[in-house]
């Protein structure tokens, strides 16, 4: 998922953090470059769900102005959820 908007800056990675461990979702976050964030998460897919419209819900001073959402077959790449701190360029 990449989310775009005022979306670095506020918090945005860390309250995707957060609200990870309310949802059952391994993955990451983490700035790009462009501004805009980048989010891989596995689990269940209603879970996903759920855990994505929390985000779009929060923090107070984000604001996402667009998604591209892709869902995929889970891997079992991750362990827990974490940010990262590189961006991609």
């Amino acid at each position: 998922m990449v989310y775009r908007g005022r979306v670095q800056g506020v918090g945005f990675r860390y309250t995707t953090a957060r609200l990870a461990e309310a949802f059952a979702v391994d993955g990451y976050v983490m700035n790009l470059a462009d501004g805009s964030v980048r989010m891989e998460a596995e689990g269940d897919k209603a879970e996903l769900e759920r855990f994505h419209e929390a985000i779009l819900g929060s923090p107070p001073g984000a604001g996402v102005r667009e998604t591209d959402l892709h869902w995929g077959d889970v891997h079992g790449r991750f362990d827990g959820f974490r940010i990262r701190y590189q961006t991609l360029e």
